[in-house]
């Protein structure tokens, strides 16, 4: 579940190892682009967090953080989570 905090909506994914959390970003990243709108992320071997928020509505959650986030659990579920 994405946790509304602070502004931003946040979730934490954790994969079998690096090479699958890499292949996530990297379909993450796709879909970023796709939506001009970019995540805030770090990734530590298997763990992965992002956090979205829409900088141009004054750093606050809009439609296109939760059409991110709603891309974002899609992409995670072709890799088992």
């Amino acid at each position: 579940m994405w946790k509304e905090e602070d502004n931003s909506l946040k979730k934490s994914f954790t994969f079998k190892d690096f090479k699958e959390a890499f292949v996530f970003m990297s379909e993450v990243a796709e879909a970023a682009e796709h939506l001009n709108h970019h995540p805030w992320w770090s990734n530590v071997y298997n763990k992965v967090n992002i956090e979205l928020t829409t900088h141009d509505a004054g750093n606050t959650v809009t439609e296109k953080d939760w059409e991110l986030a709603k891309q974002i659990d899609e992409i995670a579920k072709t890799l088992g989570q």
